[in-house]
């Protein structure tokens, strides 16, 4: 989990996986979420860097590569928030939480 946040620690990389999580079917082709304000080599390390991270998987289409968010792993960050939260929320005493 911790690698995974690291990778969405840089906002471009947070913006990728939106993009890619938002697109129509659920995957998109990077030509369609390239306009990030940054060149394209850095677009595509940055698509790799979440590749590694298994954030994201792909798939090579002709000349293009569609990338779409690794299987089940949106839910996965989602639990893990949502559980930090309410640990949180547990760790917080009744007096702090009342005021």
């Amino acid at each position: 989990m911790a690698a995974m946040f690291k990778a969405l620690a840089d906002p471009v990389r947070l913006r990728l996986l939106s993009r890619v999580a938002s697109h129509p079917n659920g995957e998109a082709c990077v030509c369609d979420i390239a306009d990030v304000g940054v060149s394209q080599p850095t677009v595509s390390h940055h698509l790799k860097k979440l590749r590694e991270a298994g954030l994201l998987t792909s798939e090579r289409r002709a000349t293009w590569v569609y990338y779409r968010p690794a299987p089940g792993v949106l839910a996965s960050l989602g639990e893990f928030l949502a559980d930090t939260e309410k640990a949180g929320k547990e760790e917080i005493s009744p007096a702090v939480r009342a005021s």
